[in-house]
């Protein structure tokens, strides 16, 4: 082969080697299809990484919005039952609840919320804080007063009594 014909010159064969499409063809044509290839394959790796964020992106919208849900259903059972205006009276207050000043409530059947407050005065009283575990028994008492926890709750706040009146 001749340096010529490497550097982009084709010379006609004057021999007995017939050379029809020169040294210029065999090049310039597998160099056009590689820098097609490569842009061929630049774009379907952008529409990839475009497809796969766009992916990503919708779930993340819909966990978050999953998580707002459950954010807001979690509240709204946290949240005690108000009464009607007019249709129902509060329930009497016992002397418990007339001494945190809270107004009761009627008990809706809201057990997760009652055990919600009974375990949050009971870890309160495990942590050597007998008045916070009163007023959150108090609490529990002033808002469920017929509770399935009523005796248990005055029982830990006579304990919780006797626990603060020796320190």
């Amino acid at each position: 082969m001749h340096a010529l014909a490497q550097d982009r010159v084709g010379l006609p064969a004057f021999g007995a080697v017939a050379d029809e499409v020169g040294e210029l063809g065999l090049h310039g044509g597998y160099t056009f299809c590689m820098q097609t290839m490569a842009w061929i394959i630049l774009v379907a790796i952008t529409a990839v990484l475009a497809f796969g964020g766009w992916l990503l992106r919708k779930r993340w919208v819909e966990r978050s919005r999953a998580a707002s849900a459950r954010e807001a259903e979690f509240m709204a059972k946290l949240a005690p039952a108000q009464p009607a205006a007019g249709l129902a009276a509060p329930v009497a207050a016992s002397p418990v609840a007339a001494a945190s000043g809270a107004a009761p409530l009627k008990d809706t059947g809201s057990l997760p919320q009652q055990k919600l407050l009974f375990e949050a005065a009971a870890k309160a009283a495990d942590a050597g804080e007998p008045v916070l575990s009163i007023q959150l028994y108090a609490r529990l008492l002033a808002r469920y007063p017929d509770s399935g926890f009523a005796g248990q709750v005055r029982a830990a706040v006579e304990t919780q009594k006797k626990r603060l009146a020796k320190s």
